[in-house]
């Protein structure tokens, strides 16, 4: 599969040195991508943007019957080859990175403001190391904290990126349910785990089970 075409220029070293006891740290080196025709401040092995990706993008309050799923999801996917991409940043996208960073999958972090890489959990940076995780920010260093306006650019940054779309549960009239409108009529493949009748059904999302992510692979290039 031919990668995409990245430009690549050093911004700074993020870390460095010793850890106390002398152990040696890692070095994280934070860099600009340019990424469908944008800059992008990325921290992490790129290449994993030649992977297929899901993105996963979620309403901020699901039904529990929903979240279940997505925890189901989590658990199956984590070691299927799926690059999940998404902003982790809803309390049920939250909990679903715990979920991956256990397996060894590959995964992308978009955040919703100037690219942060001070006091990373200590997870994250194993998984950095281990050449799985990537942190991504479309957006420049005057955007130091997220907004409504910021995580909704962010999400569709997620969704433009990625290959297909999982909105596990969109809730009604919300931000999530007009990108996910606004994809589908654009032609995107957008998966749902809510079989409760909606827009999203009428527009033609696909309804899957949680295991349908882990049993086949998503639509070819």
């Amino acid at each position: 599969m031919q990668r995409r075409e990245l430009d690549r220029s050093r911004r700074h070293i993020v870390a460095a040195g010793t850890q106390a006891g002398g152990a040696q740290r890692s070095v994280l080196v934070a860099r600009t991508l340019r990424i469908l025709g944008n800059a992008a401040d990325a921290l992490g092995d790129d290449q994993l943007l030649g992977w297929r990706k899901l993105a996963l993008i979620c309403s901020q309050k699901c039904p529990g019957a929903v979240i279940l799923k997505i925890y189901d999801f989590a658990r199956l996917v984590r070691g299927s080859g799926v690059a999940i991409v998404s902003g982790f940043h809803s309390p049920t996208e939250k909990d679903c990175l715990s979920i991956l960073l256990r397996g060894p999958g590959p995964i992308t972090i978009v955040q919703g403001h100037r690219l942060s890489t001070s006091r990373l959990p200590m997870k994250w940076q194993q998984a950095i190391d281990a050449g799985r995780l990537l942190l991504l920010s479309p957006f420049s260093d005057k955007y130091k904290r997220v907004t409504a306006e910021l995580a909704a650019a962010r999400n569709r940054f997620v969704a433009a990126i990625s290959d297909e779309v999982l909105i596990p549960y969109a809730a009604p009239g919300s931000k999530t349910e007009a990108l996910a409108l606004d994809l589908l009529n654009s032609g995107k493949h957008v998966y749902t785990f809510s079989d409760r009748p909606c827009p999203l059904l009428s527009a033609g999302a696909q309804l899957v089970a949680p295991e349908f992510f882990s049993k086949n692979q998503i639509s070819p290039l």
